[in-house]
């Protein structure tokens, strides 16, 4: 018999749609998801949202099981991960309460540099560096020095080790401008030397120059003892007095240049030398050159005339930081530098006598027969400080004075005397 194969053309198909339903032309994606959507079972739910992909946990750790005539393992108090035939597997998704054991959470490099401790040499730069001594200068530790070129440092002296302090104390920074008024209730006991030799030394070790203004009214010499006679002849006799005639011209220290004298960085306003104008300088005209010279410099020196009752005094010490009282080394003198602080204190310049030092220059070279125990203990109390200025041809010949020319010991005392005045501005 021959087979007979079936024509299923003509056979209905459940995903072939009647002869009567029209096929829908999918022309476009959003006509092709439509159909989709209307040929999707009814009974079939939208998905609403999709779980997060879950790690598979570690596998537990597997026991080994006790032979037969060996103890079984101690209990370590932590159930034995067993699934019975009977019961159902954990899902996929489960993720044991606590990491195992074995697994250990590294630090990151992060929390490694937080927790370890700064080292020292970033909170103080310059461990980086081996500190070095000082280089000793002069006698033996100098000397060795020398001779075997740095290797053996001893450091410097007990000697050395004081006037590098003095040098650091005078070189000292400043904020703002300060002014030391240098006086005497007579003339002739060191007070214009005592400024030219303070001046010099505030020029050699500070950073900044300083400015030395001559305000004695009886024809001051402070530029002839800081130049000498035959410089300052040839030098422009600029003064004081053509300084205020064109004060309000003076707007750089270019232009103040002009009216001053240069003693290495020592700056200087000399004096008026004529005198039927020398004693015209007023208070209030001082303060004008006060002000201008605050300007520029951080520390000046105004040299008074003698007494305290001429007519710039008062601009003087209102505009005083500290004062030195000059004083011939005798016993007058040193009563006359406590009239003066007596004077002071009396007439409402009690701060300024209080930190006052006394300076006592032995011009006449009579410190052998003079008792200075006695004087200290006569001004004790009513100064800050007292110096003395030991007897030095470079200063009682009153002519030029330069610090290369003098003795140690009284170079020492300029020093001693330019860093207690540094060390009253406050």
């Amino acid at each position: 018999m021959p087979a007979v194969t079936p024509d299923l053309s003509n056979t209905p198909d459940a995903n072939t749609p009647d002869a009567g339903t029209p096929v829908p032309r999918r022309s476009s994606w959003a006509e092709a998801a439509a159909a989709a959507d209307q040929a999707s079972p009814a009974t079939s739910a939208p998905i609403t949202s999709v779980p997060a992909p879950t790690r598979r946990p570690a596998r537990p750790p597997v026991t080994a099981q006790p032979q037969a005539g060996q103890p079984a393992a101690p209990d370590s108090g932590t159930p034995a991960l067993a699934y019975d035939g009977d019961e159902a597997a954990p899902p996929s998704s489960y993720i044991p309460d606590e990491a195992p054991a074995f697994r250990r959470i590294r630090p990151t490099a992060a929390d490694v540099i937080a927790d370890s401790p700064m080292p020292d040499f970033i909170s103080s730069p310059g461990l980086f560096v081996r500190e070095q001594k000082p280089r000793p200068v002069g006698g033996v530790r100098g000397a060795l020095y020398s001779l075997t070129g740095g290797a053996w440092n001893l450091g410097p002296g007990a000697k050395q080790r004081e006037e590098d302090e003095l040098a650091r104390r005078i070189s000292r920074q400043l904020q703002g401008s300060y002014n030391t008024a240098v006086l005497s209730l007579k003339g002739g006991i060191g007070k214009t030397s005592t400024t030219v030799g303070v001046g010099l030394t505030l020029a050699e070790f500070r950073g900044d120059p300083p400015c030395a203004i001559d305000a004695n009214p009886d024809s001051g010499d402070l530029v002839e003892r800081a130049l000498g006679e035959g410089i300052y002849q040839q030098a422009s006799p600029r003064t004081i007095t053509d300084l205020l005639k064109n004060i309000d011209g003076v707007d750089s220290l270019t232009a103040l240049a002009r009216y001053m004298h240069h003693a290495g960085r020592l700056h200087l306003i000399a004096g008026e030398q004529d005198p039927e104008v020398s004693d015209s300088l007023t208070a209030a005209e001082y303060l004008r050159i006060r002000k201008l010279i605050s300007n520029y410099y951080s520390v000046a020196l105004t040299d008074c005339g003698t007494g305290v009752t001429h007519n710039a005094m008062s601009g003087i010490l209102q505009s005083a930081d500290n004062l030195i009282i000059a004083a011939g080394y005798a016993v007058s003198g040193a009563k006359r530098a406590r009239s003066t602080l007596h004077w002071l204190a009396g007439h409402g310049y009690e701060d300024l006598a209080r930190n006052a030092v006394v300076v006592i220059t032995d011009k006449d070279e009579v410190s052998s027969r003079v008792d200075k125990d006695a004087i200290e203990e006569h001004l004790a109390g009513i100064c800050r400080q007292l110096i003395a200025v030991p007897h030095d041809r470079g200063v009682a010949d009153g002519d030029l004075v330069t610090l290369d020319v003098l003795k140690p010991e009284t170079r020492r005392a300029y020093k001693e005397i330019a860093a207690s005045i540094v060390d009253g501005y406050r």
